[in-house]
């Protein structure tokens, strides 16, 4: 006879589940340090957004960690197992690299941060290649739904404090202090890793480089529609990725301070976005993956134009919340959308490359829009700013359509 399948109760109340949760918090809280915490350092030393948006080009190693991570499963270190030995090392190495903020100067040296800042992402993806493959080695099939729900709990939430922390920290105390009492939390972070229990390894290595890669990239590649389905993937969020860009600076620069935007905008911005992700999750049962990427996109276009109503307002407490509430949450929904078409795409042989692949793609715009986005924020002015990310989303939105019918059809495919 069959084992009896656990309640939800169990599985929740798991130690195992709160070792996942810890280990997610570990993950978020490198990357709001240096995305929007680094934004406002920046800010706060005079730098212009031009140069603040093109310093957000460090975080580029979230894409490629792919490149490496084949390195990190094929050898482990000699201490703490496979997984625990690469994650309690990029830890402390994580520890290291945030406090070398503490010694520099955006006035006196950009490249010196710029540099830090890479080390710092590069550091930080790797720990997510280890903390992602820990998660599935010691998930069971039963708990692997409850440990993507509290791993994202804990990204979201520490990513969130990370960043108020600093801004907080920051204005109190100065960015020296802050710097240093974040490295300490990263610091703590190893205790989590240390006592975390160990995994027992069931997966084979790959077979061989054709089965791995080339068959599914020639699978996923030469399905019925596939270029204009990544066309789809890659311009969906366009217009919500420059809208979302430069949040930081945008906030300052109309007149609220380090601390209103660490303690209201960002806690906002996560609550709307978990209640979005929810709210998708229960509307696409009912709408199906083609109308819910045409309504969900279609709010996440229009919501744009929340900020720009605020940029041609100024510093306006409530709008400031209601704008920021309405935007991430409806952009919340087009992830899900998003995030479904590419799961829809995805044959279940092949699942883990042609997923990183996909999502590599839809990540590109969020990515690589520093540079466009700091130039056209100085040169035209926050409205102008707005206008444009409303309308650089009408593409994406447009391919949803053009594609309705393969879209469609997806919603049947297994």
């Amino acid at each position: 006879m069959p084992a009896a399948k656990p309640r939800l109760r169990e599985i929740f109340s798991s130690p195992k589940l709160l070792v996942i949760m810890a280990l997610g918090a570990a993950s978020g809280f490198p990357n709001q340090i240096t995305e929007s915490a680094l934004q406002a350092w920046l800010k706060d030393a005079g730098s212009s957004n031009t140069t603040i948006g093109l310093l957000t080009y460090v975080s580029i190693p979230y894409l490629l960690k792919f490149l490496w991570a084949p390195l990190l499963d094929r050898y482990p270190l000699p201490f703490l197992g496979r997984r625990r030995g690469w994650m309690f090392a990029f830890q402390i190495a994580l520890a290291l690299a945030i406090a070398a903020f503490a010694v520099q100067d955006p006035r006196a040296s950009l490249v010196a941060v710029a540099v830090t800042a890479l080390v710092v992402v590069f550091f930080s993806a790797s720990q997510d290649i280890v903390i992602d493959a820990y998660r599935a080695d010691v998930s069971l099939p039963h708990e692997r739904g409850a440990a993507a729900a509290v791993n994202n709990l804990g990204y979201r939430a520490c990513a969130w404090l990370a960043f108020a922390a600093a801004l907080v920290m920051a204005d109190t105390v100065g960015w020296r202090l802050a710097f240093l009492v974040l490295a300490a939390v990263m610091l703590a972070f190893a205790l989590v890793t240390w006592h975390a229990p160990e995994a027992e390894y069931r997966a084979p290595p790959p077979l061989s480089l054709r089965e791995s890669v080339l068959t599914p990239l020639r699978e996923l590649l030469g399905s019925p529609g596939a270029v204009g389905l990544i066309a789809v993937i890659v311009s969906y969020k366009v217009g919500n990725a420059l809208a979302l860009k430069l949040f930081t600076p945008f906030l300052m620069d109309i007149g609220f301070t380090k601390t209103e935007i660490g303690l209201v905008a960002k806690a906002v911005l996560t609550t709307s976005a978990i209640a979005g992700g929810i709210l998708a999750g229960l509307w696409m049962v009912r709408l199906g993956l083609l109308r819910a990427m045409l309504l969900f996109g279609a709010l996440q276009t229009v919501t744009t134009l929340a900020f720009y109503v605020l940029a041609a307002t100024g510093r306006n407490f409530p709008l400031m919340i209601a704008a920021t509430a309405i935007e991430n949450l409806s952009a919340s929904m087009g992830n899900i959308a998003e995030v479904a078409l590419i799961m829809a795409l995805c044959n279940a042989r092949f699942s883990a490359f042609q997923y990183a692949l996909l999502s590599v793609l839809a990540l590109l715009p969020r990515y690589l829009l520093g540079g466009p986005a700091g130039w056209l924020a100085d040169h035209g002015g926050w409205s102008v700013y707005y206008v444009v990310a409303f309308a650089v989303g009408l593409p994406g939105l447009l391919m949803v359509w053009l594609m309705r019918d393969r879209i469609a059809a997806l919603d049947g495919q297994r």
